[in-house]
C-alpha cells in the first residue's frame, strides 16, 4: 500500500486543498490520500478554530465519491495537541508491514520544519513530499535545515529526491498553486460575500446551513 497522508485545519477545506492532493496521487501512484484534520494543532489557539465536528463534517463532504480520498480522525482521538510524528508514529505502528507512507505538506510549512515537535525524527520515519509554487527554485536542503543534518541525505538522480539514511525520500514537486486560503474565505462569509467556486458546493451550503464563520 502506497497512503499519502495530508494533515491540516481544514477550517474549512476548499478546492487548494482537493487539486493538490489529486495531483500528489496521480505523481507518486498513491492508493490512497488520507486527510487528517488537526484537532489541537500547536501552532494556533484553540479558540481561533472551528470545532473538530464541523470541520470534520466539511472534509467528509468534500471528499465524498472519491474513492481514492479517505478521512481520519486519529488527532481528534489521541488527547493532548496535534502531532505530525505521533500521527506518521501510528500509521506506521498499525500498517508497518504493508505500508509506504508519504507525508505531503506546502513548502511554508516545510521551511518552517525546524519548530515541529521532533523534526528530526520525522523526516527519517517516511517519505517526505513538498508542494511548491510555481517558479520555485530548488536549491536542496541546506539552507532549509541544519547543514549537518541535510548531510544525511543525498539526492537520488533517478527519484529525483533527497534520500535519507532510512532509505526514505525527500521530494519537492510542484503542483497546481489555486492562491486560495481558508482565512480569505472566512473573511468571504463574515463580510456577506460570495464564496461560491472557492469550495464545493456541499461544504457551501454545510457553512450557511450551520452559519459557520458569521
Amino acid at each position: 500500500m502506497k497512503w499519502g497522508l495530508l494533515g491540516g485545519t481544514y477550517d474549512p477545506i476548499h478546492f487548494g486543498h482537493l487539486r493538490c492532493a489529486e495531483e500528489i496521487r496521480e505523481m507518486f501512484d498513491l492508493n490512497r490520500i488520507i486527510f487528517v484534520p488537526a484537532s489541537r494543532p500547536p501552532h494556533k489557539l484553540e479558540a481561533d478554530i472551528t470545532s473538530f465536528y464541523h470541520r470534520e463534517q466539511m472534509v467528509r463532504l468534500a471528499i465524498e465519491g472519491n474513492p481514492s480520498f479517505s478521512f481520519s480522525d486519529i488527532e481528534h482521538e489521541r488527547e493532548g495537541k496535534s502531532y505530525s510524528v505521533e500521527t506518521v508514529q501510528y500509521f506506521l505502528g498499525k500498517y508497518l508491514k504493508d505500508l509506504e507512507l508519504f507525508f505531503i505538506v506546502g513548502q511554508d510549512a516545510f521551511h518552517a520544519i525546524q519548530t515541529w515537535k521532533d523534526w528530526e525524527n520525522l523526516l527519517v520515519l517516511c517519505h517526505f513530499v513538498v508542494m511548491t509554487r510555481p517558479g520555485y527554485q530548488n536549491r536542496g536542503l541546506t539552507g532549509i535545515l541544519p547543514e549537518a543534518f541535510a548531510a544525511r541525505f543525498t539526492y537520488d538522480d533517478q527519484a529525483q529526491g533527497y534520500r535519507g539514511p532510512t532509505g526514505h525520500t525527500i521530494y519537492f514537486r510542484e503542483v497546481t498553486f489555486l492562491d486560495i486560503s481558508a482565512s480569505h474565505i472566512r473573511k468571504q462569509v463574515r463580510a456577506g460575500r460570495s464564496i461560491n467556486y472557492l469550495i464545493p458546493d456541499v461544504v457551501r451550503h454545510y457553512i450557511r446551513k450551520n452559519a459557520l464563520y458569521l
